[in-house]
């Protein structure tokens, strides 16, 4: 059985929304979901939090992750790259474990709607299609080719996405497949992960999950809807 390492990255100090890694969701702090997935799931040799929070790291113990050093403040502030936090989590996790763990999951605190199924497929799938990266996405909400503009430097308003065989599209339908990354989970070989010159490696694959699972809580009213999402599962 491969040895597969859960990394939870729960900074302290949101904008957006205020320390929404916490925040009431249910009358339990919203870490707590992602935390109970794991265990859940069975999958994982050890699930670790990396955070730059006291109240954080004792809150990750209590619901039963690993959890014994603070993020240094360079992987913590607003232009940290979330790959640079799970590969440092990654290494001390080895160090401490005295693991090289064959995988590693990244799973992301504000999508708490994922569910325990979800996560076991994820990682069946990677395995079956020998793949060497895996992330959840769910169909456009808007598709670039057909509802999306930006404005150009020239100030003229343009598709964001043009097909390089300049066709027009009149229908959303005819347009091509897209999806929007829900950053709800991602899956890397370890080597793959270590050398993540690119976000996507050649050996990609997609974890397709339905839009009412994959919405992830950025602002006020993400929260509210995720709320009434889970409160009519």
């Amino acid at each position: 059985m491969k040895k597969i390492l859960c990394t939870i990255c729960a900074r302290a100090g949101s904008k957006g929304l205020k320390n929404k890694n916490i925040i009431n969701f249910f009358n339990k702090p919203l870490i707590y979901y992602t935390i109970r997935q794991a265990k859940l799931s069975r999958q994982f040799k050890n699930i670790v939090v990396s955070t730059n929070s006291k109240k954080i790291l004792k809150l990750a113990k209590k619901y039963g992750a690993d959890c014994w050093y603070l993020r240094s403040k360079k992987l913590s502030n607003d232009y940290a790259s979330k790959i640079d936090v799970i590969i440092d989590t990654l290494v001390n996790a080895e160090k401490k474990f005295k693991i090289k763990y064959d995988l590693i999951m990244d799973l992301d605190v504000t999508s708490p709607l994922r569910n325990v199924q979800d996560i076991k497929k994820s990682i069946k799938l990677l395995k079956n299609k020998k793949k060497d990266f895996l992330l959840s996405v769910n169909d456009s909400k808007k598709n670039p080719y057909f509802n999306m503009v930006e404005f150009k430097k020239n100030n003229s308003l343009q598709f964001i996405k043009k097909d390089i065989r300049k066709i027009s599209y009149n229908r959303r339908q005819d347009t091509p497949k897209t999806y929007d990354i829900n950053a709800s989970m991602y899956l890397w070989k370890r080597k793959t992960l270590l050398n993540s010159f690119r976000f996507f490696p050649k050996k990609t694959i997609l974890y397709k999950m339905p839009l009412e699972r994959s919405w992830d809580i950025d602002t006020k009213f993400d929260l509210k809807l995720v709320k009434f999402l889970k409160k009519n599962k």
